[in-house]
């Protein structure tokens, strides 16, 4: 487990000052996106000439945790990575770490982010309590749930970084206990939504501390539950090495992981997508450097071929069908899961397919991702690519989109978004959005929502 930076706040405050100074200092107009080391978006539209790339690696760093409080003060730029090796060290984790290393903190709250956790704690944005803010306009506001910005602090998640960036946050915290055992439970279909349902049961003796799930095939799912405990079992299991996660599922009913382990579990294979890769293969994964299976090294190969055409060439040159890639995560209420499902089999057909019970923490509405409290839903994650219909490259995609619609469901917006911009408004709080550009960004300094996620 690595050290993290740990930055102390007159450092932060240097940092903020220089970045701020350097932001105020572009001319009006300038198109403006963060530099960092890495993404986890899945947009890869072409940058302007005129963007400039505002250095963030000042702001990368866990600026103190607090043990007894169970509080974090962290960088808006620090990945959860560095944010968990922190916080482990004092025997806590953050309420919801999102599955991959290299998201960053201010990320997750902007971008939302989900995670085993969730059924108990929603989302990574609900555990803030403050959080500073660098406005379009260049000043720096201090956002609360009831403070002078509270709006802003409402409106901040979903909005992917277009009403500013969250420079520094303060978060709540959780125990952990040094292992986590895990039971793969496998579920007819028939029964899946009402075994969910039970076993995210808040009121319930003994639930849980994690649940998730994995679709094989239609008739083939599992539900892994996992317990925080002080016994290694057999002895924990390592998915690092030449054992890959998420085939165990499959093989064993019952694991064990270290907490740092499991926190981390899905990050080596990057979900299962590493097989596109050839890492899942014995003699590859032999070959393959351990420090080099993570899914920001994946991520980059996708990148590199969107950028270069590649595969699009293979598949001319082989007279194949282009391909669709079909990257998303959508939130679907847990009594329309069956339907959901049975219509994404049915006309999708991509597997493995993710699930992952969430629902909000408390009362709070969020206006720009308006799920209903006390409501349960199921995150469904699938992440490939399927054979274009011809003259229509977007069709696997829409349909989706639509299918979330009609069952009263959300998507998230790190991939491709193909709503036209009513329909966009319409699900996303156009109202509501609108007020606070207007008061936080009055001269469009950054770019709108719609325009940024469907570039």
């Amino acid at each position: 487990m690595s050290t993290p930076p740990v930055v102390s706040p007159s450092v932060h405050a240097a940092a903020v000052a220089d970045l701020v100074g350097r932001y105020r200092a572009l001319p009006p107009g300038t198109r403006v996106r963060l530099g960092k080391k890495s993404s986890n978006l899945f947009r890869f539209g072409g940058r302007a000439d005129d963007t400039a790339r505002l250095d963030t690696a000042a702001l990368t760093g866990v600026i103190g945790v607090d043990p007894v409080a169970r509080t974090a003060e962290v960088q808006g730029m620090t990945t959860y990575e560095d944010l968990v090796a922190g916080t482990l060290a004092h025997g806590l984790m953050p309420l919801v770490v999102p599955q991959l290393k290299t998201i960053t903190l201010g990320g997750a709250v902007t971008g939302l982010g989900i995670e085993s956790t969730s059924f108990r704690h929603g989302l990574p944005h609900e555990s803030v309590l403050e959080m500073d803010v660098l406005t379009p306009d260049g000043e720096i506001v201090t956002a609360t749930p009831d403070g002078e910005h509270a709006a802003l602090f409402q409106g901040f998640p979903n909005s992917y970084g277009t009403l500013g960036y969250a420079l520094r946050l303060k978060i709540e915290l959780q125990p952990v206990a040094p292992y986590v055992r895990l039971e793969h439970l496998r579920v007819p279909s028939s029964d899946l939504a009402a075994r969910i349902t039970e076993l995210c049961d808040l009121d319930a003796v003994g639930r849980p501390d994690f649940v998730d799930g994995t679709v094989f095939t239609p008739g083939e799912q599992y539900l892994t539950v996992g317990t925080f405990t002080d016994d290694p079992g057999p002895g924990p299991s390592d998915y690092t090495g030449q054992q890959i996660f998420y085939r165990s599922i499959r093989e064993r009913t019952v694991d064990h992981l270290t907490a740092h382990d499991y926190i981390w579990r899905w990050d080596t294979d990057w979900f299962w997508c590493s097989r596109a890769f050839g890492v899942q293969n014995p003699l590859v994964r032999r070959l393959w450097p351990r420090q080099y299976r993570r899914s920001d090294v994946y991520r980059r190969l996708v990148a590199l071929d969107r950028r270069t055409g590649f595969s699009s060439r293979i598949h001319r040159l082989t007279r194949t069908p282009q391909e669709e890639p079909v990257i998303q995560d959508v939130e679907i209420p847990v009594e329309r899961l069956a339907e959901f499902l049975e219509a994404f089999h049915t006309d999708i057909g991509i597997t493995p397919v993710w699930l992952c019970p969430l629902r909000l923490r408390g009362k709070q509405r969020w206006p720009l991702y308006p799920m209903e409290p006390g409501e349960l839903y199921v995150n469904v994650g699938f992440w490939s690519a399927v054979p274009e219909v011809p003259g229509q490259p977007e069709a696997h995609n829409r349909r989706i989109e639509e299918l979330v619609t009609s069952l009263g469901g959300h998507k998230s917006l790190y991939s491709t978004v193909h709503y036209g911009e009513g329909e966009f408004w319409d699900h996303y709080n156009g109202p509501a959005y609108r007020a606070l550009k207007e008061r936080y960004d009055p001269h469009g300094r950054l770019p709108d929502l719609y325009s940024k996620v469907s570039g």
